[in-house]
């Protein structure tokens, strides 16, 4: 047995154990094999079709440590199997690797309880990164056609440079993105750190608006507001906190407001209300894994 062909044996095991609505794919009639097609995995870690067969028969050796990150994540690898898959990659190619660490999604009972009884603000919480771990009701609604975007990774910057809808959403859409590039280059840190490198990677290559902002290289700008032209309930101003959760590796609560007895404070109000079903139970706040 070669290395090459552990690397692939452990990808294919990992792949069909993983259901399809697990990672919000639908199911449409009758599948030929059980887990996820060859196809629905590269289109979840963001590879060609073709790269991840020749990974998973073994005629590619040596895939990156970003590629290697969206494959964890896509499969929904333990941080023990993230470790192993790490080091087949690394006898493969014959070079040493750092242990990619997969992004833990889990929503703590208290956490979802939280965004439950904030409604009808519209509130979130993410990763460093800006993914969307989960949210409530209006939360989601907030940001039309996010759910076009798989859950794994369903991530604020990459809806904010590559949905359509968030071309119009945004009415300080400059001001939005901007900061948005701010923030994640203040969240990168080390710039050999697969997990950031990858979103940048991509963002770059799909995004030429994002590729230019990014060598614009601006700080983190103050702001407390963010004006939306929403297409359900209309133009919005809401002030935003962004507050971080201690002990979370760097997550993030985000709440949004209005003064009550203003417009805006009604079409929060709307947007809440538009959201179907109404939930009352706090277990039913979206947990976003």
């Amino acid at each position: 047995m070669t290395d090459r062909g552990e690397l692939g044996r452990f990808l294919r095991s990992r792949r069909e154990r993983v259901r399809p609505e697990e990672v919000g794919l639908p199911i449409a009639g009758v599948r030929r094999t059980p887990g996820l097609g060859c196809a629905e995995l590269a289109t979840l870690a963001g590879v060609s079709v073709d790269y991840y067969a020749r990974l998973e028969c073994g005629r590619e050796t040596d895939p990156g440590a970003g590629v290697l990150y969206r494959l964890a994540t896509a499969l929904r690898l333990t941080d023990a199997e993230a470790a192993h898959l790490t080091a087949l990659a690394a006898r493969g190619s014959g070079r040493q690797r750092v242990p990619c660490r997969t992004l833990d999604r889990t929503i703590c009972p208290a956490t979802r309880t939280m965004l439950e009884t904030l409604r009808p603000h519209p509130a979130l919480v993410v990763s460093r990164l800006d993914d969307l771990l989960a949210a409530n009701p209006a939360g989601l609604a907030l940001f039309p056609g996010i759910t076009d975007f798989p859950p794994l990774p369903r991530n604020l910057i990459r809806y904010r440079f590559l949905h359509p809808a968030a071309r119009r959403l945004f009415a300080d859409r400059e001001r939005s993105v901007t900061g948005s590039v701010a923030r994640l280059r203040a969240a990168a840190g080390d710039p050999d750190d697969p997990e950031p490198a990858a979103l940048i990677g991509e963002l770059c290559v799909k995004s030429p608006e994002f590729a230019r902002l990014w060598q614009r290289r601006d700080g983190v700008q103050p702001g407390s507001a963010e004006r939306y032209d929403h297409p359900t309930v209309g133009r919005m101003r809401l002030a935003v906190e962004d507050l971080p959760l201690p002990r979370s590796g760097g997550r993030r609560l985000i709440i949004h407001s209005a003064e009550p007895g203003t417009s805006d404070h009604d079409a929060m109000v709307l947007l809440d209300l538009s959201t179907q079903p109404t939930l009352s139970d706090p277990s039913d706040a979206i947990e976003l894994g």
